[in-house]
């Protein structure tokens, strides 16, 4: 443990919190107060009790905040150089570097994930901003042959305003790979992080600021999604809407833009089936297994949430899983635990429904199931691990989202087997599969529909390789080169000599 690292941990560990985090929007270039003066607290989901104060904004702070990002937009940013725009970036990447201990600490405090997690997290967007500060100056269009006497090409321009709407899981994850590329492309940016999770957006913000970005170019106005992310996604001085999130709450969005035909980009649920087949190397898959679901205690959308196991293997497989679960330690994010909090009491609720319905309707639970009382708990929001197999594949355990530490088992005879119940669900975000034979294995991934398909490791790939989801798993990428053509719009333009 570095010393700036032990430090803030004890810190956060006598104190409950940490000295100087940010209490306001971060609008033109500086922090300020809602303009109703209301602000909201933030909880530590580790210890369900509260560690921070911050500004609770409403429409007139989302005006604020639009306003200085299309005064941005016209201002010096616009005739900056990609190369100047790249290397903000790239002195964003060395300070987060410098400052990774701080961020990952305020991030486990935030949403309650590992500290190894959000180390992880913040390393994750080191990369990012080192990628596309690579990036800026290497966006470009095409040159089209249209004969002797014209000259065509296209130009990719930045899209405008861009407004983001960043979830609670992965705070500064999310809102980096949002930020990053739509800076690099050149847009302006208005963010609202969820009103859970705010600390480690704002901060970022303030980075890229002391970084060179100029005043209004990335604003933050935290608030809840009724009173801040309803006035954003319907404001008409957004040009692109990036929302992560859950089905319901996307499908408000989209009737939001529908208004004023503003482009849209959405990431939402997943059900992501992760398949063993009879010849993979079992202990690996195990482990590939167990990060999937029990990863930042399950809450995310692309967990490997469905196990899909070929007969001959499932009793082996089920055993070793239920005996390395049944071993995993669950604690708060600072301390050695292997699987830490809910983030919320209400999504602590959602999760034991999903599961005593499950139960009700005569799933087997094979291991775990229900809420660690406060008292085991150190009054932490905390569901154990569990594994349900699954009676019946139109089960709502199989075919909806729980987003929690609970993984559904499913059996199967062979590959078709499995690629039909891996396709048997209104999502398709991510698919994994462990297996020796590579042509089943690109059998599978060419058959399931998912954005993206992970072989004998889940979660791989990094900033580089686009994410996102079709179906009800949303539309459009993030991440690599796609994910900065998100922030583009293109423009033809033809030349008679």
């Amino acid at each position: 443990m570095t010393g700036d690292r032990a430090k803030l941990v004890e810190e956060a560990q006598r104190t409950g919190t940490l000295a100087g985090l940010p209490c306001g929007h971060f609008i033109g270039g500086r922090f300020v107060a809602s303009m109703s003066g209301q602000e909201m607290e933030s909880f530590d989901p580790g210890r369900g009790v509260a560690f921070a104060r911050v500004a609770a904004g409403a429409a007139g702070d989302v005006e604020a905040a639009v306003a200085a990002a299309r005064a941005a937009l016209s201002g010096p940013w616009s005739r900056m150089k990609p190369a100047a725009r790249g290397e903000i970036l790239m002195r964003a990447s060395h300070l987060l570097r410098e400052r990774a201990a701080r961020f990952a600490v305020v991030e486990t405090l935030d949403s309650g994930k590992l500290l190894a997690e959000s180390e992880g997290d913040v390393g994750g967007v080191v990369r990012a901003f080192a990628y596309y500060a690579g990036a800026a100056d290497k966006l470009h269009g095409d040159s089209v042959p249209l004969g002797p006497d014209y000259v065509g090409v296209t130009i990719e321009e930045p899209v405008g305003v861009v407004a983001q709407i960043v979830p609670w899981n992965y705070p500064l994850s999310t809102a980096a790979r949002g930020i990053a590329p739509a800076l690099a492309a050149g847009c302006t940016l208005v963010v609202k992080p969820a009103e859970q999770t705010p600390f480690t957006t704002l901060m970022l913000a303030e980075l890229l600021h002391e970084a060179g970005l100029p005043d209004g170019v990335l604003n933050v106005v935290v608030g809840t999604g009724a009173e801040a992310g309803a006035a954003l996604v319907s404001h008409p001085g957004i040009d692109h809407i990036t929302f992560t999130g859950s089905v319901l709450t996307g499908q408000r969005v989209m009737r939001a833009a529908a208004e004023h035909v503003t482009r849209l980009q959405l990431e939402l649920g997943g059900k992501s089936p992760i398949a063993l087949l009879a010849d993979c190397e079992i202990e690996p898959a195990v482990e590939g297994v167990i990060g999937a679901i029990y990863e930042n205690a399950g809450q995310i959308c692309s967990a490997g949430s469905r196990l899909i196991l070929e007969q001959s293997i499932a009793a082996k497989v089920l055993d070793r899983l239920v005996a390395r679960v049944g071993a995993m330690q669950l604690g708060h994010g600072l301390s050695d635990a292997a699987i830490g909090p809910i983030n919320s009491p209400q999504q602590l609720e959602r999760i034991e429904a999903h599961v005593e319905r499950a139960r009700a309707a005569g799933n087997r639970i094979l291991f775990g199931g229900g809420i660690v009382p406060a008292e085991q708990s150190g009054g932490g929001w905390f569901y154990r691990p569990t594994i349900i197999l699954a009676r019946d594949p139109d089960d709502p355990l199989v075919q909806e989202e729980i987003f929690g530490p609970v993984l559904t088992v499913q059996i199967v005879a062979d590959l078709e087997e499995a690629i039909a119940a891996a396709n048997a669900t209104p999502y398709a975000l991510v698919a994994g599969i462990y297996t020796r034979d590579h042509a089943k294995a690109w059998r599978f991934a060419r058959a399931v529909d998912a954005g993206q398909v992970y072989i004998n490791e889940f979660f791989a790939g990094g900033i580089a390789m686009p994410f996102g989801g079709n179906r009800k798993s949303g539309f459009g990428r993030a991440k690599g080169m796609a994910g900065l053509r998100s922030y583009c719009k293109l423009k033809s333009v033809v030349a008679r000599l």
